[in-house]
């Protein structure tokens, strides 16, 4: 993606190969963000994905590691974004849950490892919150994920 900018800080950022753009919103005055986005702006077709855990495709944990979890999930996400013709770039907004903010905060060199290697060098509006616990048991965390397949052109 390249940066181009527009009247403001507010940058525009466009894959000039496929014509999609979105605006990722930053006031002049605030710092930016490490890792995510704090706002997003896109048209086009959404996609909404509900709470993603990581479990295989038969619903079984193959790891009850945070890292381990995690890195299911993404793959989880990007399978299920490609059913409807939706890639990683497409992402406009994530809301993560976990169980423990400490194990979080302590997988963090692991979960950027997977993150880049998975979805890529692309940082979308995100929220964590920690969360008393999940439905489906032995879950670490759950992300819920908006996709926007937009074309400005």
């Amino acid at each position: 993606l390249s940066s181009v900018p527009t009247s403001g800080s507010n940058i525009w950022c466009q894959n000039v190969e496929r014509g999609r753009r979105l605006k990722f919103i930053r006031p002049p005055d605030w710092a930016r963000p490490m890792g995510y986005s704090n706002g997003v702006l896109s048209l086009g077709r959404t996609v909404y994905l509900a709470g993603i855990v990581g479990w295989n495709k038969n619903q079984k944990f193959e790891t009850s590691d945070f890292a381990g979890q995690f890195r299911q999930l993404m793959i989880n996400i990007v399978t299920l974004l490609k059913e409807a013709d939706a890639k990683p770039e497409h992402i406009v907004n994530m809301t993560w849950y976990v169980a423990d903010k400490h194990e979080y905060s302590s997988s963090l060199n692991q979960i950027d490892d997977a993150y880049h290697e998975i979805i890529g060098a692309h940082y979308p509006a995100m929220t964590i919150i920690e969360v008393n616990g999940f439905v489906a048991k032995g879950t670490r965390l759950e992300i819920e994920t908006t996709a926007v397949i937009s074309d400005f052109e």
